[in-house]
């Protein structure tokens, strides 16, 4: 559009703009596309007469949503007093991503966006990591990444910021605990709440840091001492932002709700009430999503029913319930604790399918092919009572034929074997259709009565979890293909194809260890598959398997079906969970409705049991707030990990382990300990006594001189050096290793010799007695610096407590002292004054000089 056009766009937004301003203005929508339509930045006056507004109201109007849509980060706002897109002036809307080195990122909103915007610390220091922001690329750095400045902070992430409290100089101050804010927050004396030294506080930010300032804020609550028991979740849940107490509105909702289904809410549904359906979970489980069925069909082939709690019956659309569900997104289960999604009375009660009562529920009821294929599947509403609660440990070991629980459960035994038939034959189908399969390795907690970890042992997975994991991937596959099949706006679970840049550096790392991926640019899920079971026995499997998964995209919520990469499936949506994940709420509303359409029962968008019809715009808004609050569960849940594996280990500082290089870089390698899954830094500083290279391509560290190689996926011995709870890091030192060192081999001593003859012996690579001596050298003086210190301890705590006689005339010396002052020994020597060693280099000099003369 030139300037002076006539022929404006008509504002599809007329009809909204109408119904909420007494006198209407163009709607933000007609706003863009009329400036869009200018060469140049356009001016208020411009767009005022361009768009034929008249009044001083009408200018008022259009002045304040301009400004809005400026705040919001539409509009920019240039120094010729004119507004721009930001996307004509190479501007990036994004979100901050913060780094424990002071620099950062911004991340480009949206999908289909280059990479990361590097921001410089000194942009840092105004921003804080989660900000979203309006940034500007100003250069390249010196590797190469896009840098930029902060043009204006669109949204402040937070306010309250939870860290530890320090004293220096009569000043307090805050190190947050999230490494990704590197700025420390100055507390003035009267905001510090009764605040001591080293109490983990949480802190509200009154002022931004500027490049001058400090950012300054106020204790508004004392959470206590570091290492106080369930410290760590407290410290979580305020890090991540994680909803963990019920607003009055929720509380007053669920103020009603008894412990049984009221029976006005059974009617019109179909009874599965004799149907024998059993929950099979976890020990420790509390609430039951999800129960099952299965029976052999005469004609072949078996029918399975999978019943799922009919949570969208309780939490309706916008109620208060709904709204901190959509907060929340999801329950996060910490190792000793768990913030549900919902509120205790619907998912321990109400919603829960708890044995011997009867229970609302979803059905999916579903028939398979002998060869293990969908052939067929409805949807509908039931009531049911759960005959059993069993757990995956009493299946397990009645499948291997425990006599003892076979009889307590024997009418349920013959359901249970049809159960694990039906599972055979879909494990085949999916080893079939080129699903990727793994054995990956969790560890569980285990506590001690005082909320401390007592041992971390493995997580057992049996065939009883393979078997319900099955069963649910059924039901999410028909349940996707339904609402797909109808049409309707629903959360689809997208796993996309991996990408470019990250598939390259796996088959780098598969190439040092003689292994391959097929499929060239685009492999399949049936080339990964073929290749997981290929590494199956080897014993860097589980190394080779965490490459695997960080070379794919992470899954999302979306409402653009794109399949799932990972299941080989072309459909697939979450059904199962709906008491601890929201997706599968949405997902039941949207099946509801579209039985409730079917039957002619609906009324515009809702049903009278609780289905409701979403727009494609609300399936995407809330389909980006999931994938947040998920990402944000394994966040905090990690970080919890990590705090309690730091804590566990600071009980074995110098104790020995077994463990496999598990990463490699420039400043050393990290080793993931066999016997406990935890991970530590072994920093290049603390290897033998030699200049070590990084090989990026081969993910090794290569000694110059001693010619070790630390190779990602060998195994070595390591010692407990270090433990620093506050960074969550563990640092080990090399205890042993189970390799020869590089130069060891025949070949390689050949190959050697011949460098030698090449290089003239520039090195002591090829002397075994000099390079003897370089490492052990060095480990001498070390230990023996370290005898020295432990033996003036012991000597030092044992003249305190008087075990050690003292000579007459001797002073024991006081505690922490690190020398030993004789103050009352006549045959001491008497340290010369600052002067009188002055005075003695002086007299010194002078006769040097006339011997000289």
């Amino acid at each position: 559009m030139s300037k002076g056009t006539t022929d404006l766009p008509v504002d599809p937004f007329r009809d909204r703009e109408a119904s909420n301003y007494e006198n209407p203005i163009p709607s933000r929508e007609l706003l863009l596309e009329v400036i869009r339509g200018f060469s140049t930045p356009v001016s208020r006056d411009q767009l005022f007469t361009e768009l034929k507004l008249e009044g001083d109201d009408h200018y008022e109007g259009l002045r304040r949503r301009l400004r809005a849509m400026e705040r919001d980060g539409q509009l920019i706002f240039t120094r010729r007093q004119c507004y721009a897109l930001p996307e004509r002036l190479d501007l990036i809307k994004g979100h901050v991503i913060g780094h424990r080195d002071g620099f950062g990122f911004v991340r480009p909103e949206g999908v289909g966006n280059k990479e990361d915007l590097m921001l410089p610390s000194h942009q840092m220091r105004g921003v804080i990591h989660g900000d979203y922001i309006l940034a500007q690329v100003s250069g390249v750095d010196k590797r190469g990444r896009r840098e930029g400045r902060v043009v204006r902070i669109l949204q402040e992430s937070t306010k309250q910021i939870v860290g530890r409290f320090f004293i220096e100089d009569s000043m307090g101050y805050v190190v947050p605990d999230d490494s990704r804010i590197s700025q420390d927050i100055v507390i003035p004396n009267d905001f510090r709440m009764g605040a001591r030294m080293g109490n983990v506080v949480v802190v509200e930010i009154n002022q931004r840091a500027t490049r001058q300032h400090n950012a300054v804020g106020k204790v508004v609550e004392v959470l206590g001492e570091n290492m106080a028991a369930g410290m760590e979740i407290e410290i979580a849940l305020r890090t991540h932002d994680i909803p963990n107490e019920w607003p009055s509105e929720v509380t007053k909702q669920i103020q009603g709700l008894g412990e049984e289904v009221p029976e006005e809410a059974k009617a019109g549904r179909v009874d599965l009430r004799d149907l024998p359906l059993v929950t099979i979970d976890g020990e420790d489980a509390r609430d039951f999503d999800d129960a099952v069925f299965c029976e052999r069909k005469k004609s072949g082939g078996w029918r399975l029913w999978v019943a799922i709690a009919d949570v969208s019956h309780y939490v309706r659309p916008a109620s208060a319930l709904d709204n901190e569900a959509t907060k929340r997104g999801n329950s996060v289960y910490f190792p000793s604790e768990v913030i549900p999604m919902l509120p205790e009375v619907l998912s321990n009660g109400l919603c829960s399918l708890n044995p011997q009562v009867d229970r609302l529920c979803m059905v999916c009821e579903m028939t398979i092919s002998d060869s293990g294929n969908l052939s067929g599947y409805k949807h509908y509403e039931a009531v049911m009572n759960s005959h059993a609660r069993l757990t995956y440990t009493k299946v397990s070991k009645m499948l291997d034929g425990d006599e003892e629980l076979r009889e307590r459960y024997a009418p349920l035994v013959p359901h249970l074997e049809e159960l694990f038939g039906m599972y055979k034959v879909l494990k085949k189908s999916r080893e079939e259709r080129g699903a990727i399969e793994f054995e990956t390795i969790e560890t569980q907690f285990i506590f001690n009565a005082d909320r401390k970890i007592d041992r971390i042992v493995p997580a057992e997975r049996n065939e009883a979890h393979k078997i319900i994991e099955e069963c649910m991937i059924l039901a999410n596959i028909a349940s996707a293909r339904f609402v797909e099949k109808a049409k309707e706006p629903a959360l689809y679970r997208a796993h996309d194809v991996p990408g470019e840049e990250r598939l390259q550096g796996f088959r780098d790392f598969l190439g040092e260890l003689s292994l391959h991926l097929s499929g060239g640019l685009e492999p399949t899920p049936r080339d990964y598959a073929a290749l997981a079971t290929l590494i199956h026995d080897r014993p860097d499997k589980e190394l080779i398997q965490t490459m695997l998964l960080r070379s794919m995209k992470q899954a999302l919520y979306q409402a653009d079906n794109i399949g799932h990469f990972g299941l080989a499936l072309k459909q697939y949506a979450h059904f199962t969970s709906p008491i601890r994940r929201y997706p599968d709420l949405t997902l039941h509303r949207a099946i509801k409705y579209l039985i409730a359409k079917n039957e002619g029962k609906h009324e515009e968008r809702w049903t009278p049991t609780g289905g409701y019809h979403y727009s494609f715009d609300d399936i995407d808004k809330i389909g980006e707030q999931c994938s947040m609050t998920e990402r944000r569960a394994d966040d905090a849940t990690r970080d919890v990990a990590d705090w309690l594996k730091c804590e566990y280990m600071q009980d074995h500082i110098g104790d020995e382990f077994e463990g496999v290089i598990a990463n490699v870089t420039g400043f050393g390698f990290f080793v993931r300990l066999k016997e406990l899954n935890i991970d530590g830094l072994v920093h290049i500083s603390n290897l033998a006594n030699d200049y070590y290279q990084y090989d990026a391509i081969g993910q090794r560290l290569i000694g110059d001189s001693s010619g070790l190689v630390y190779r990602l996926g060998d195994t070595v011995q390591v010692k407990v050096a270090a433990i620093n709870l506050n960074d969550r890091q563990i640092d080990f030192d090399i205890a042993g290793t189970n390799r020869k060192p590089r130069g060891e081999g025949k070949t390689a001593k050949k190959k050697q010799q011949r460098m030698r003859k090449a290089e003239g012996m520039r090195s002591f690579g090829g002397n075994p007695a000099k390079k003897a001596f370089i490492v052990e050298d060095g480990k001498a003086k070390t230990e023996h610096r370290s005898k020295s210190k432990r033996v003036r301890s012991s000597v030092r705590q044992k003249l305190k407590e008087g075990a050690v006689p003292l000579a007459e005339g001797d002073k024991a010396p006081a505690a922490g002292d690190s020398k030993s002052k004789k103050a009352n020994d006549p045959k001491r020597k008497v340290k010369k004054s600052s002067k009188a060693r002055k005075k003695q280099r002086a007299g010194k000099k002078e006769r040097l000089e006339k011997k000289a003369n």
